[in-house]
């Protein structure tokens, strides 16, 4: 290997100087560690490097991974490099991670050699270096920083010690998530924490376990089979990953526990529920895998960070110098984490007016519109509104989610914020009698509503007498926004999303359509197969037409010629049947549950329809999540359906709604791990079997953590409870939803106090139409009038009009409405940091320094979120569990103004009569 000074000589003298390029490497970035990455000598690189001008960063691309391409640059034509560049341009007009610059880089060199380069040597180069990178490795600077055009095979992977220290982190992760659920701001136990905790106790299995082993079909299983290695550190994170969180049952029995007091609950009840509502989803993301992990413009952002950790922790680096920086990712990985580690005690435990940096408020606290305006438990109209990194991340992580979806869901927030000022200062709806962005609901006194007042105890249903002599339950204005967004954005997902991506979801439905077609036609012709070979008494005969009947001739990957999907066509498929299997076992318990438990007074029709409901918003849901990192769930259509269908049965809908939104959630959790599979190149079937043992194993422990909260922590889900447990984000929004769409229903809450909130559902409708048609048909329509109107009435028009209706092409309105959404209790003091944070890491950043961006990006979001978690899980149970008390300027200071409680908290008194609201409700 050169020495650093050695290179630099070989720069020189090939006429390539550090002044000359905009990046100082030393060498080849050192982390691929590919076979084909060092069959190129070191000159080769050099020269390459010199013919594309000394700056590779020009291509969008560090030369490390230009390197991975080098025998496809040799080996291209140029007409081949022009067809590869006019079909991705084609292919992704409107992919919204493919950079405007690359669109421009490409369009360049299409055009042609400069017309001052007679031999267009240059340009020969670099259209067939960029037609090769992005074809041959990946357009997207993201996937390049974690992933790799080769594999390899004999690397261990599926081991007995990876499923070990997959399932017992698995268990401990569900147990503190499911812990800290209740919680707000709630603390949460990632992957990136157990991936540091993972990486250690693979190599201490690997020092202290013997050789011990046997062999089955040829293949010595071990109980040590050498180095912990990349891929069972995958494995391994892929089977806590897909049961780190909490199961979303947990807030639905943990509602009909604190809330609805039912006392006919049991374990068989919630193991089955749990069970299957985890497991359908599983079952379902099945489906998914031709729309969401094959196509190459689903790159799951969110997931990305957990794989540059554990290529930091496992792959080997070499020495090289990157934008002036040399340290290794796997120690700035632990910089980073031990920093912030040691600063989170300050916002999180010394200084908490740090993570709620109020600090307009504290100089007026009696102020009552700054406090609303500028406060953290207001709007969050505030510059630097937070140093807490916990807080920072609450609405996604900016170092991983894509600049693009980041900036349009802050300005879907932003402008939302004005919408809901109006709601509150206008007084619309009674909102101005109630706090203006709390998540509760309120009775017409302004007082959180006593469910208990209107309902049966026994049934769980209201009482028409006690309900009306009691209130009407009212939302906050906070909330009306958030519903109204919610109704907006189902039928904006589903249309938009089915207009604007057809291509590519149009190629994975024929893919589907041709295996259901085998499966069908193969099923047939294998029964008359077993059928004459049992009648000629032929029982091996039979046998093996039992086995043909599951198995196919095609293949899932059939239609996708990417060098990620090529590389993983060698490993054996898991077939469709296996995933549509579990979801019929799934459905079976949901039958089970539905009648074994009547106290649930929920009819067997709902199961079906939750799962056809799933059906239709599956694919492009996923779909805005794995281009964007942003989901929303089905909860609230859901709700608003069954409570139309079902009024008055708060317990029915809950049950539905846990379906309505779990089915669609867990499945993007399995197959966005399935996805990190795909890039590490895990064998799919490995996956499958890690992925099916993990969720039946945390199901226990769920069950067992829910029940120890609500019977061991005081006040649980109270406003007041010492530490933190009111269940603000989780429970109590359940409650909420449950009272006002099931117990009482829709018919009555919207019909009579909110009757606008309808049209949300036509507006969306509408604005997927028209935002789809600007989109696509805007610049004709553009170029027509251009041509037709007289230029001193085309130029203002197209200043104040046109063009700024132009630059919407590449905002997608589903993200947009779901920064809407973004409120009750949260504001915008957990997104305004962010997006400082996103503009400087995956923009600027991104662009301008993709090399140091590609090698420590997401290496640091590893970092970060896991130094939060390990700090905020030892501050609690250090000091906080049973409180010790600190008691300063910087405790206190929040607390004495209207934004931390003290004093006014509406806009408006009561009237006179001592309520608000209708004279009378039905």
């Amino acid at each position: 290997m050169a020495h650093d000074e050695d290179i630099t000589g070989a720069r020189r003298r090939s006429g390539v100087t550090p002044e000359s390029s905009s990046i100082d490497v030393q060498y080849v970035v050192h982390e691929k560690n590919d076979y084909t990455h060092h069959q190129h000598t070191d000159a080769e690189v050099q020269a390459l490097e010199a013919k594309l001008g000394g700056d590779a960063e020009g291509l969008g691309a560090p030369m490390d991974d230009v390197e991975y391409v080098m025998d496809k640059i040799e080996a291209m034509t140029v007409d081949e490099a022009r067809e590869i560049l006019r079909t991705m341009l084609k292919e992704h007009e409107y992919d919204y991670n493919f950079s405007q610059a690359l669109r421009d880089r490409m369009a360049t060199l299409l055009a042609g050699p400069p017309e001052k380069d007679d031999t267009g040597g240059d340009w020969v180069t670099e259209i067939k270096t960029v037609a090769a990178l992005n074809k041959h490795y990946s357009p997207y600077p993201e996937v390049r920083a974690i992933t790799t055009p080769d594999d390899d095979e004999d690397m261990p992977c599926e081991t007995l010690r990876a499923h070990f220290l997959g399932l017992v982190w698995a268990v401990i992760g569900q147990f503190t998530n499911s812990l800290f659920n209740s919680r707000f701001p709630n603390i949460s136990l990632g992957s990136a924490v157990v991936q540091i905790l993972l990486y250690p106790c693979g190599m201490a299995l690997a020092l202290v376990l013997p050789d011990w082993g046997f062999t089955v079909r040829g293949t010595r299983v071990s109980l040590n089979p050498g180095p912990w290695s990349y891929k069972e550190q995958m494995l391994a994170t892929i089977i806590m990953d897909v049961s780190i969180n909490s199961a979303y049952c947990f807030s639905n029995i943990q509602t009909q526990a604190v809330y609805y007091h039912d006392t006919w609950l049991t374990a068989e009840y919630s193991i089955l529920l749990l069970l299957s509502t985890q497991l359908m989803g599983l079952g379902f993301s099945g489906l998914l895998r031709r729309f969401v992990i094959y196509p190459v413009e689903t790159i799951w952002p969110a997931l990305l960070p957990t794989i540059a950790l554990n290529k930091a922790l496992l792959i080997p680096e070499r020495k090289e110098t990157v934008h002036g920086w040399s340290l290794s990712r796997y120690r700035v990985f632990f910089i980073f984490f031990v920093g912030m580690f040691l600063y989170f005690w300050i916002p999180g435990y010394l200084f908490p007016a740090l993570s709620t940096f109020s600090w307009m408020t504290w100089i007026a606290p009696n102020n009552f519109a700054l406090n609303l305006i500028t406060g953290n438990n207001g709007l969050g109209f505030n510059p630097i509104p937070t140093f807490d990194w916990n807080v920072i991340i609450q609405n996604g992580a900016p170092l991983a989610i894509p600049f693009f979806a980041y900036l349009q869901q802050a300005g879907g927030q932003f402008v939302s914020a004005f919408i809901l000022i109006a709601i509150y200062w206008t007084n619309k709806s009674w909102t101005g009698y109630l706090p203006i962005n709390s998540s509760s609901i309120f009775d017409n006194t302004g007082e959180l509503y006593n469910i208990s007042r209107v309902i049966d105890p026994q049934r769980a249903v209201v009482l028409e007498d006690k309900y009306k002599e009691y209130s009407p339950p009212f939302y906050t204005a906070g909330n009306l926004v958030t519903y109204g967004a919610f109704f907006m954005f189902y039928p904006v997902t589903m249309v938009f999303v089915l207009l604007d991506a057809w291509r590519p979801l149009l190629k994975a439905f024929r893919s589907m359509a041709r295996a259901v077609k085998e499966t069908v036609v193969g099923i047939f012709r294998s029964i008359s197969n077993i059928l004459g070979a049992l009648a000629r008494g032929n029982v091996r005969e039979a046998g093996k037409h039992v086995y043909a009947m599951f198995s196919s001739d095609g293949s899932i990957y059939d239609g996708f010629d990417d060098p990620f999907t090529q590389i993983m066509r060698k490993y054996p498929e898991v077939p469709d049947w296996w995933f549509l299997a579990i979801a019929l076992l799934a459905f079976v318990f949901a039958i089970v549950v539905l009648t074994k438990y009547p106290e649930l007074d929920t009819p067997i029709w709902t199961i079906f329809f939750v799962i056809a409901l799933n059906l239709i918003f599956l694919i492009p849901m996923t779909y805005i999540n794995a281009i964007s990192g942003i989901t929303q769930g089905l909860n609230v259509v859901t709700e608003l359906i069954m409570g139309y269908a079902l009024p008055g049965h708060p317990e029915a809908l809950m049950f539905v709604k846990a379906y309505g939104y779990n089915i669609n959630g867990q499945a993007d959790n399995y197959i966005s791990d399935q996805k990190m599979g795909f890039y590490a190149k895990i064998p799919p079937r490995a996956m499958y079997r890690g992925q099916v043992l993990s969720t039946i194993v945390t199901v226990f422990v769920c069950y067992g953590v829910v029940n120890f909260v609500d019977n061991t922590i005081p006040d649980i889900c109270t406003p007041d409870q010492k530490s933190k447990f009111t269940c603000a984000n989780g429970s109590a929004v359940f409650f909420s939803s449950s009272v006002v769409w099931g117990a009482i229903g829709p018919g009555r809450v919207f019909s009579q106090l909110y009757p606008t909130m309808k049209y949300c559902f036509l507006l969306g409708f509408l604005l997927a139409l028209a935002w789809w048609a600007g989109k696509r048909f805007g610049s004709y329509a553009r170029e027509a009038m251009r041509k037709t109107l007289p230029s001193v009435i085309f130029t203002p028009i197209d200043y104040a009009l046109l063009k700024p209706l132009s630059w919407l092409k590449h905002v997608h309105p589903t993200i947009v409405i779901n920064g809407a959404m973004s409120w009750a209790p949260n504001n915008l003091s957990y997104t305004t940091v962010g997006l400082y944070f996103s503009f400087g890491f995956m923009y600027y950043l991104r662009r301008y320094k993709t090399a140091w961006w590609e090698r420590y990006n997401y290496v640091i979001s590893a970092a970060l979120g896991g130094g939060v978690a390990f700090a905020a899980i030892i501050v609690f149970f250090a000091l906080q569990w049973n409180p010790v008390s600190l008691s300063w300027w910087g405790t206190n200071v929040v607390g004495g103004t209207i934004d931390g409680g003290a004093g006014q908290q509406s806009l408006l008194p009561l009237p006179e009569i001592g309520r608000f609201g209708p004279d009378t409700w039905h």
